[in-house]
């Protein structure tokens, strides 16, 4: 057996909700150095644009399209195009997701169900429907970001951790019902990575201390450090291959560690 060859994604088409940049974008450009041809959707046309500029700066020939993956329709619609332009799914990455950190007596039912829904039924209904095509292909391959709040909780994110607790069982479940499809459904949990989106979090203080929060999460990982975007392509490239083709129901959680310890002594 040629071992590299396990990880080959060579002739696979993988589909990334929401990698229009972050980690979706990194895991997106991880995939297609695996060979995998790169297709992700995006809610607007002005992000469609920016995504597209980015792959084509890295050298990927990517294939965007416009969809919302809490709509059922526009997710069918999305697939059944993949599908024509290109032979169907046999990856699909359930990244899409948002957080709203507020505090639970102050969050709306509104707020609480919005990110339920693209966190967790936009998961389903994307699932949903590419499973019928990797049925018919007899094997596929679907990857659920789940989050470290798959099993902790944190002030001011409820609605996040619910979802995300959710789309652990949803992973779970994805693989009791279509494991003898060959199909494998598994889960990635990000640790903190240091995104755009956190570089507030990092910022030196005036006085050149760290941030409070980054020294927060800098004690609590074994690893030292924040993860990167990048730490995350190894990972979902061997849940998308056929290395991993006996794993099926299982959380990888890429945290640098912070989920085995318990912390420092004060």
């Amino acid at each position: 057996m040629d071992m590299m060859k396990q990880f080959s994604l060579e002739g696979k088409v993988a589909l990334v909700t929401g990698a229009a940049y972050g980690i979706g974008f990194a895991i997106a450009k991880g995939m297609a150095s695996a060979g995998a041809k790169i297709v992700f959707n995006c809610r607007s046309q002005s992000n469609m644009d920016k995504a597209m500029a980015a792959y084509a700066e890295e050298g990927i020939d990517a294939k965007g399209y416009i969809a919302d993956v809490t709509d059922e329709a526009q997710v069918a619609d999305l697939v059944a195009k993949i599908e024509a332009d290109l032979g169907g799914v046999d990856i699909l990455v359930n990244n899409a997701g948002i957080i709203k950190r507020i505090p639970m007596l102050e969050m709306s039912a509104e707020d609480f169900r919005q990110v339920v829904d693209i966190d967790l039924t936009g998961p389903f209904i994307c699932a949903k429907a590419v499973i019928p095509g990797m049925i018919k292909k007899g094997h596929g391959k679907i990857i659920n970001i789940c989050s470290m709040m798959s099993e902790l909780g944190r002030e001011t994110v409820s609605a996040y951790a619910a979802a995300k607790g959710g789309l652990k069982m949803l992973t779970r479940n994805i693989c009791s019902e279509y494991g003898e499809a060959n199909i494998q459904c598994n889960g990635i949990g990000p640790g903190y990575i240091a995104t755009p989106q956190t570089a507030p979090l990092r910022e030196r203080q005036p006085d050149g201390s760290r941030h409070p929060f980054d020294q927060f999460i800098v004690s609590k990982t074994p690893a030292g450090r924040w993860g990167e975007a990048e730490d995350l392509m190894g990972p979902a490239v061997f849940l998308a291959s056929d290395a991993s083709n006996f794993v099926n129901g299982h959380i990888l959680y890429v945290d640098g560690g912070i989920l085995a310890y318990i912390g420092k002594q004060p």
